[in-house]
């Protein structure tokens, strides 16, 4: 008796730690950064079909590594890469601003469809103040909004901003949100670190005039600033939601809010810049009086690394979230640019996902960014696909956003097309919320429906109301169940009332 005892208990925790390893739902996500072509396109005046070519790589790559979203840097400054009434097209697409994709396309629209097809998300990343990253106005296109006021912007360094401290600031950002989450299907829109910008030596950032003609009843400047950001932040939210309250509002920033020396709040770290101080971003607020839907700090530093330990800060936002969804940035690209042994002799965000696995509240990772992340460095890519990644994900959902699950499709079967077997389902006609992003299809050997927790069991996943399955079924022998599951805007996922069972 004792024997069977703990035999089963044994077995209960092999099962445990072979399917934690595989969550079933989990972030997974890269940015892209279209800034300086960064990562895409890889040069300005490519012709529409080199930049289309170019994206389709990195997003089958992305699929190959089963990614489940896509953060696409839409607004790097104040020009897109959309069509907007508002701003102009991104220098960075033909190498002047203001000029279209030619022949024409829309870049984002044509992201989001891709990613679709893929099933995966798409988070509309959006620089909020920077104006122009280059001390040249004449790089600004001719109906900028910079040559009708002005008055909005402020140089520092050799960079244009637009001045947090004005209202109307404000307003204009409300108004480019706005435009871009009613007229877009995007899943999130997302911020970086970037509110303030970091710091100058010998530089003081242009905003005493503004702060003595609009104190708001603050006497202390840095409250002021903190006040100007948070203000922005809390009206987004609410300009997101009014427009689809089921798209997700992100902040990605510096991975150290404070230093416990300057607060009993902050982290064990020192000798950096911080959110708070720095950057006048006052994240746990946002995130403690639910202005925000999500957070991915940036942990670009490894583990063990003297002031910023990865393992520190990661303790410390897991325990810091406030109960929303919690992320990890990961550098990638630190296989370029840093030099020291942690990074160049074992991989290290190999180790940082491990890591993450000790805090429940951590739900997945960022990586920056696509350039660096499909290279494959330490074997990263190679690892994900062989390991952590092995098999799909679906993203978490929001537990910051309400929403309730579509109705699962009734009529499941196999047809025969053109010798593939194929199945087909209803199509589910959903809106808002509830409208379908993509059908999840399981498999269990046997005439039951076995652990639909398990990632093993799925075997497809498409937006589409049909899969062909026939390689997969080539290799099946004697009954076996098939599940097929919607998930919607919202990400929740259909209740199971119906299956198929087929005898091969």
């Amino acid at each position: 008796m004792y024997k069977k005892l703990l035999l089963t208990i044994i077995l209960f925790h092999l099962f445990t730690l072979l399917f934690s390893a595989y969550p079933k739902r989990e972030m997974r996500a890269v940015w892209i950064a279209t800034v300086t072509n960064l990562d895409w396109p890889s040069k300005k005046g490519l012709s529409t079909q080199e930049q289309q070519d170019e994206m389709i790589r990195l997003l089958d790559e992305f699929k190959a590594n089963n990614i489940n979203t896509v953060v696409f840097q839409a607004r790097p400054c104040a020009d897109v890469y959309y069509k907007s009434e508002i701003e102009p097209w991104s220098m960075w697409l033909s190498g002047k601003q203001g000029v279209a994709p030619y022949p024409y396309y829309d870049p984002l629209e044509f992201v989001i469809e891709e990613s679709h097809k893929r099933c995966m998300e798409v988070h509309a990343w959006i620089n909020p103040y920077r104006a122009l990253n280059y001390d040249d106005v004449s790089l600004f296109d001719k109906n900028h909004i910079f040559f009708k006021k002005k008055d909005l912007f402020v140089k520092f360094g050799n960079k244009y901003y637009f001045n947090p401290g004005l209202e109307e600031t404000q307003a204009y950002l409300n108004t480019i949100v706005k435009e871009l989450v009613e007229k877009y299907d995007i899943d999130a829109v997302h911020f970086d670190d970037y509110f303030y910008p970091y710091p100058i030596a010998g530089e003081a950032f242009p905003d005493n005039y503004t702060f003595k003609k609009h104190p708001r009843g603050f006497t202390h400047k840095n409250d002021w600033r903190r006040d100007n950001v948070t203000e922005i932040i809390k009206q987004l939210n609410k300009t997101i939601k009014k427009a689809k309250p089921w798209v997700e509002f992100g902040i990605s920033p510096f991975g150290v809010w404070r230093h416990e020396g300057k607060d009993p709040r902050g982290s064990a770290t020192q000798k950096s810049l911080t959110n708070y101080d720095d950057l006048y971003a006052d994240i746990l607020k946002w995130l403690k009086e639910d202005y925000i839907d999500y957070v991915v700090p940036q942990l670009y530093w490894e583990i063990g690394k003297k002031n910023h330990d990865y393992k520190t800060l990661v303790q410390w936002w897991s325990e810091n979230s406030y109960g929303k969804n919690l992320y990890i940035g990961l550098f990638a690209s630190g296989f370029e640019q840093y030099k020291s042994a942690a990074w160049q002799n074992s991989n290290e965000l190999i180790r940082q996902l491990e890591l993450n696995k000790k805090y429940p509240n951590i739900q997945g990772v960022m990586f920056f960014s696509a350039k660096t992340f499909i290279k494959n460095y330490q074997s990263l890519n190679t690892t994900l696909k062989n390991n952590n990644y092995k098999y799909p994900a679906l993203v978490p959902i929001n537990s910051h956003i309400q929403g309730i699950s579509s109705a699962q499709p009734k009529t499941i079967s196999f047809v025969e097309k053109n010798k593939k077997r194929i199945l087909t389902w209803n199509a589910i006609q959903e809106t808002g919320g509830k409208k379908i992003a993509y059908y999840v299809i399981y498999a269990f050997k046997g005439k039951e429906i076995g652990d639909m927790e398990n990632p093993q069991n799925i075997i497809a996943m498409t937006p589409q109301n049909e899969v062909d399955l026939t390689d997969f079924c080539s290799k099946l022998i004697g009954p076996y169940s098939f599940v097929v599951t919607t998930v919607n805007k919202y990400k929740h996922e259909s209740e199971v009332k119906s299956y198929l069972i087929k005898k091969f």
